[in-house]
């Protein structure tokens, strides 16, 4: 039974509400904490309610029974979070809780029963439907799940931007480290004129032991291990660092023979790929795993799934574990207290600290939770040559004291002790002024200058800053006025408006590839007849996405090595070659075009001025590169950073199938979609697989351990097949023998075998064309058998004879284990 199936009519009252939330929690095995009881009694009598309690302590279950009132009361809730993940996670448990027919989901590249009563969205998409209706819009209960990102530069507009456009709803904000509430408890009642209970309690679950620990690290993990304080999150500040450190404990015993056996039992028949994969494999089954971004969404899962299991006694991993990562664990190990923020190296902020240090103790497992700081080395072998020195003055002023690393910023047990008494800083405000914005207020019924006015001068925005918001709001007015995009009118219309747009804005027009309509208009730029179309189509959407910025950093760095290279070759004096080097950069296709045309574009649409176009090439460069993810990865040395470029490629998949038209399709694009697609399946199948479950949310879910069979889809494994045969043409044409090695040797195609099999052809030819009739369908026969496919890889010779090609087999069941052609090379030479 649902809770939706227990609530009371909307005429029962508060207490019944309140009685039905309890007893289903009783239910489910729970037992509300007094604060949880408090912040419901709120919730179900009207208030808003600012919830500032710890981490562990229950806020799912306030916003659940938050949730429930608004149901019971007929009223449409909204739920948010700051990353599409989370968002995604709440609309499954929410679905559990109150059925799927309940619960919809918006992030702007999904969208699932959104008409539903329960919403669970981005900060984004709530503060444009706020700024679309207003006091209209049909929004009745807001909960704002870790509400401190109120104060994040680029993002916090969006936090803000709710409380100040929906007067009429009930506001739940919650935070484990949300500092002083004083200023939006005034707010709030003033602008709701409803009460607003801060439900706060410093009281935790699970107590928090503070240690600062000045032994070398790797006594302090050991001492921890032996006193039975794992699980033990170890926090650094670098993704490189969390590896180095995990692959250095290797040498420490953390598990017994049997619990090795249990974790081997657990991963069963897992699929690691090479590189990062088969590091992780060998942590994980010494009982120690990695945790950060930029791992691959499944490895991410396995080791949450083995700590879950209590199967891992060390975690290394990044500062990412302060935002809703779900390893649970018993000691929190900080390597440091500064950290590196995109512009300066600084001293963690109070609330940055307890974010973290919070995720210690595991409530129903746990008594205490421990947090540990680890002390700097230079400080601990100051500590050691004091105590060497004893009590004698004289030499302890002898004693030469170490000095932090240069570049890093020096602390000790001061910065400690203040760190783990204070109060999280208070939330500053960050309000933005887009295109966006005054769009969204013109397109609604009403006066749209009250509307903007209200927003600029009743914001949380110190006056100067306000000021500034007016004048960027007026230049971005004139601008939509000049560009006809908006229009006066002499009176004001049925609806007031005194402006009106004069083109049609779709609802999500500002959210996901807000440049999307750019791109089908770019895409008529194009010659279907060009041999090159499929590939500028995909160049045309690549330049939508966000940046990957260590894959585009990658590609530009190795651009360059390869420009050094040849202009030396050239002669280049060093000082011309560091001019030169100046214009170097990642690749950008129809670069020239495509800014030509987002110029002419943005004129009559110039609200895409609040993004950037940005021609890049990520899933072009793979394909014409015809590499698999790993040689993709391994290529430009991105083993730290695959999930980052599988969710790229992931992004794109999903950017080309919804946003390219049918008609604009060619064969060849409709291969490369399937291909990479079935690509990103096999690396990571949960990227698409969670994509496919939330547009059928109420589907079974698949259970499966490993990916469907590559093999199955056959339109794409032909592109795969494709690809691999004609990666060793490449090779072949620029005589890299040792690369053609490392792929064949196995199967006896060593260097020295395919140097000496295209001798002969290069005696006759001078070179192998690469272009794209050399890789098209005509050059590739293949006979597809039912276990094996034998294929013939025709090479594009300067004479056209197309005599001389590649033999090969693919073996079907090895291809399925590897989830990619497993190619075993028959023979090279003259047909």
């Amino acid at each position: 039974m649902t809770l939706t199936d227990q609530l009371p009519g909307a005429d029962a009252g508060p207490d019944a509400l309140f009685d039905a939330i309890a007893t289903w929690a009783s239910g489910q095995g729970l037992s509300l904490y007094p604060h949880q009881e408090e912040a419901l009694i709120e919730i179900v009598t009207g208030a808003n309610v600012i919830l500032n309690t710890p981490t562990g302590s229950g806020k799912s279950l306030v916003a659940l029974g938050a949730h429930a009132a608004a149901l019971a009361n007929n009223q449409r809730s909204y739920y948010t979070a700051p990353i599409k993940a989370l968002v995604s996670e709440k609309f499954f448990a929410l679905c559990d809780v109150f059925g799927p027919a309940n619960v919809g989901m918006l992030t702007g590249d999904a969208s699932v029963n959104a008409d539903a009563p329960i919403i669970c969205c981005t900060a984004e998409i709530l503060a444009n439907i706020a700024l679309r209706g207003g006091a209209d819009a049909d929004v009745g209960q807001v909960i704002m799940d870790e509400f401190h990102f109120y104060a994040e530069p680029d993002r916090g507009w969006a936090w803000q931007v709710p409380l100040i456009a929906l007067p009429q709803a009930q506001f739940v904000l919650m935070s484990a480290t949300l500092g002083d509430v004083t200023r939006f408890v005034d707010d709030l009642s003033r602008r709701t004129g409803r009460n607003t209970a801060v439900v706060a309690s410093a009281e935790r679950p699970v107590p928090l032991i503070f240690t600062y620990a000045m032994t070398p690290l790797h006594e302090t993990l050991e001492e921890l291990l032996q006193t039975h304080q794992a699980p033990v999150y170890v926090v650094h500040f670098t993704q490189a660092e969390a590896l180095e450190r995990a692959q250095a404990l290797m040498s420490v015993n953390v598990c017994t023979r049997a619990e090795k056996d249990a974790i081997a039992a657990k991963i069963g028949n897992f699929r690691f790929t090479a590189g990062f994969g088969k590091t992780l494999s060998r942590l994980v089954r010494h009982g120690i795993g990695v945790h950060h971004a930029g791992m691959l969404p499944k490895y991410r899962r396995l080791v949450e799934t083995l700590a879950q299991a209590g199967l891992l006694k060390v975690i290394c991993g990044t500062d990412t574990l302060g935002v809703g990562i779900n390893v649970p664990i018993r000691t929190v190990l900080f390597t440091g207290l500064s950290k590196y923020d995109g512009q300066r190296t600084r001293l963690l902020k109070a609330r940055e600290f307890h974010q973290i240090a919070g995720r210690a103790g595991r409530a129903g497992f746990d008594t205490l939770g421990t947090v540990v700081v680890q002390a700097p080395e230079h400080v601990i072998e100051n500590e050691k040559a004091l105590a060497k020195a004893g009590d004698d003055p004289k030499k302890r002023r002898k004693v030469v004291r170490r000095k932090p690393p240069e570049g890093s910023i020096g602390w000790g047990q001061p910065t400690f002790d203040r760190l783990t008494t204070a109060e999280p800083e208070p939330l500053t405000s960050v309000f933005h002024v887009s295109h966006a914005m005054l769009l969204n207020v013109i397109g609604r019924p009403g006066d749209a200058f009250a509307a903007m006015r209200q927003l600029l001068t009743d914001n949380h925005e110190d006056r100067a800053a306000q000021r500034r918001h007016i004048r960027r709001a007026i230049a971005i007015y004139r601008a939509l006025l000049a560009g006809g995009v908006i229009e006066r009118l002499p009176e004001p219309d049925s609806e007031g408006r005194s402006v009106r747009l004069t083109v049609d804005l779709q609802f999500d027009f500002a959210l996901n590839q807000p440049l999307s309509p750019f791109a089908l208009a770019a895409m008529e730029l194009l010659d279907p007849a060009d041999p090159a179309y499929h590939l500028d189509v995909v160049s045309v959407i690549e330049a939508t996405l966000d940046d990957p910025r260590q894959v585009l950093s990658a590609q530009q760095f190795k651009a360059k090595g390869e420009a050094v290279a040849q202009m030396k070759a050239d002669g280049i004096e060093y000082e011309a070659r560091m001019d030169l080097l100046e214009s170097v950069t990642w690749p950008k296709p129809l670069a020239d075009m495509l800014d030509a045309a987002f110029e002419t574009y943005r004129t009559g649409h110039p609200w895409v001025a609040d993004h950037q176009l940005s021609p890049k090439s990520v899933v072009r460069d793979m394909y014409e590169r015809a590499m698999t993810f790993t040689e993709y990865v391994n290529f430009y040395g991105l083993a730290r950073s695959e999930g980052l470029v599988l969710r790229y490629l992931a992004d794109a998949y999903r950017a080309l199938r919804q946003s390219v038209p049918s008609d604009a399709r060619s064969e060849e694009l409709a291969d490369l979609i399937e291909w990479l697609g079935e690509l990103v399946r096999q690396v990571d199948s949960s990227l698409i697989d969670e994509w496919e479950k939330l547009r059928n949310p109420t589907d079974e879910p698949v259970a499966e351990e490993r990916p469907p069979a590559v093999s199955g889809n056959t339109r794409a494994f032909r592109v795969l097949v494709r690809n691999a045969l004609f990666r060793r043409v490449t090779l072949a044409a620029l005589r890299r023998w040792d690369e053609l090695g490392e792929l064949d040797a196995e199967s006896g195609w060593d260097a020295a075998a395919w140097a000496q099999a295209l001798a002969p052809y290069f005696e006759d030819h001078t070179d192998i064309g690469t272009g794209a009739a050399a890789r098209g369908p005509k050059m590739l026969l293949i006979d597809a058998g039912r276990d094996m496919w034998t294929v013939r890889q025709i090479l594009d010779d300067p004479a056209g004879d197309h005599d001389w090609g590649i033999t090969a087999e693919i073996d079907l069941d090895t291809s399925d284990e590897l989830g990619a052609a497993a190619i075993r090379i028959v023979d090279v030479g003259r047909l």
